[in-house]
């Protein structure tokens, strides 16, 4: 079947792409790679791959092309659902014939809802859809497919068995040469990475038991999968030559340190190469370990910190103590690797005590960047069934962004509201960047070159109109 592999048009500035947690519009204007999409793109020949916000690719766009395809797979979330299944009616409407399909979490734990919420899809992949969406465009018989929950003839909804949770990650074929085909990597800037940047998976999974994170408890479950050293580095010496204007790799997968003698000899042979990149990693990497990660070509880390409370850590079974964290983070300034530290306000157990100590702890180890993001309780995660037990979440929050795409503050407590809890989020942030140091060392980026200076004054104005947004929404 002629395949469209599609992430839709929502809100302006909508990064839909951040699968592993939170789909929102950011402080400042950012792209992942949709590599959720391009995974199966890459399995089903002759296939296209539409990632509109970040190619500001229109509906009116998307839909002149529906006539030229027999299937479309969106991907979709819980903040952009109704969004899209908006575009499919619009598709369907202009091609009739055409077959549509949902992938992501928000349809993996929800395939009857979200069969029953949208008339408009004919089937949805649950979990690990790669090879249910492979099969799908093959043409086989839906009935047979493993991991489908479809619409029959008769307007019943089907639910056949579960499809077995994949093991051999060489068996997936590379996304890079889908981006070369279908994608303009300029528009993908993350604002902590080098510019232009690739990001793609190395494995899939996480040993980590947090109860937030969104895709090891929907999709990617909590072995960590991986691909060999060599299927990796022979995609990044491909992915040299196809885009030699690449300044970093980032490797998405939810923690790529778990498997540090892997993590070691991916880096081995990188730094054979003289790439830099990046990754996610968990705040408990020894100084041997990112000693050995640096002299491979690591330049940063993205750590997930969460909170500066070790109780709230203990509520959402981190598995992390303050003073690990502390001692990783004062390796890694030693080193001279670069931390974009995430933090999460409003995780149970929050209260205006424990963000002030949030905030306290994040000045006081200094990542080089920060991310404050809202507790997000997505449906299929342990905190949205505690976060519904408990009464901490109610019908008017649950959509988990605003209608310009605006992450809100969802869950609230008898001794914290909504208001309090989203409002903290402006002044951790002033209260972390607007520090003399920190403003030092930012100039100072600046000056090192026109391009970083080009970069941080639009990633100001675009951070000062994204607070504007939030007054307006709060």
């Amino acid at each position: 079947m002629r395949t469209l592999f599609l992430q839709a048009p929502s809100f302006d500035g909508f990064d839909g792409g951040a699968g592993s947690r939170y789909q929102a519009k950011r402080e400042i204007k950012s792209f992942w790679y949709p590599t959720w999409l391009a995974q199966p793109a890459a399995l089903v020949e002759n296939s296209k791959l539409i990632d509109a916000p970040p190619h500001k690719t229109s509906l009116g766009e998307v839909v002149a092309q529906a006539k030229d395809f027999d299937l479309v797979v969106a991907h979709t979330s819980v903040p952009s659902f109704k969004s899209d299944v908006k575009v499919i009616e619009a598709l369907k409407e202009a091609n009739p014939n055409l077959k549509a399909g949902l992938i992501g979490a928000k349809v993996a734990v929800n395939a009857e809802g979200s069969l029953k919420d949208g008339p408009a899809i004919d089937f949805v992949a649950r979990n690990e859809f790669d090879f249910t969406i492979k099969e799908v465009a093959d043409g086989n018989d839906w009935s047979a497919i493993k991991g489908l929950s479809f619409r029959n003839n008769q307007g019943v909804i089907v639910h056949n068995e579960d499809r077995a949770i994949l093991h051999d990650m060489d068996s997936l074929p590379w996304v890079t040469p889908v981006y070369k085909r279908d994608l303009v990597m300029e528009n993908y800037f993350i604002g902590y990475l080098k510019h232009p940047y690739i990001s793609i998976y190395t494995g899939r999974g996480c040993k980590s038991r947090c109860t937030f994170c969104l895709w090891p408890q929907t999709v990617g479950g909590h072995n960590y999968r991986t691909r060999s050293v060599g299927h990796v580095v022979d995609e990044i010496k491909w992915a040299m030559k196809a885009f030699p204007q690449t300044k970093e790799f980032f490797f998405d997968d939810d923690t790529f340190t778990d498997n540090l003698p892997r993590a070691e000899a991916i880096a081995k042979e990188l730094g054979k190469l003289g790439v830099t990149w990046s990754c996610n990693a968990k705040a408990n990497v020894p100084y041997d370990s990112l000693k050995k990660l640096k002299d491979g070509g690591l330049r940063l880390l993205l750590v997930g910190y969460e909170t500066g409370n070790q109780q709230i850590l203990h509520n959402i079974k981190k598995g992390m103590r303050i003073e690990v964290a502390e001692k990783f983070t004062k390796d890694c300034h030693e080193l001279g690797v670069a931390i974009h530290g995430t933090f999460i306000l409003g995780l149970p157990g929050e209260s205006k005590e424990t963000i002030r100590e949030t905030v306290e702890f994040a000045k006081r180890i200094n990542p080089h960047t920060i991310q404050v993001s809202l507790a997000a309780p997505y449906p299929g995660t342990f905190l949205y069934d505690q976060a519904v037990k408990n009464g901490w979440l109610d019908a008017a929050n649950a959509e988990l962004v605003d209608d310009s795409g605006i992450q809100i503050a969802p869950l609230h407590y008898p001794h914290l509201s909504h208001n309090e809890i989203f409002t903290s989020l402006e002044s951790f942030y002033k209260e972390f960047y607007f520090r003399p140091s920190k403003i030092a060392s930012i100039v100072g980026e600046m000056l090192s070159s026109s391009q970083m200076m080009k970069r941080r004054l639009r990633e100001g104005v675009e951070f000062f109109q994204f607070l504007r947004e939030r007054r307006h929404a709060a």
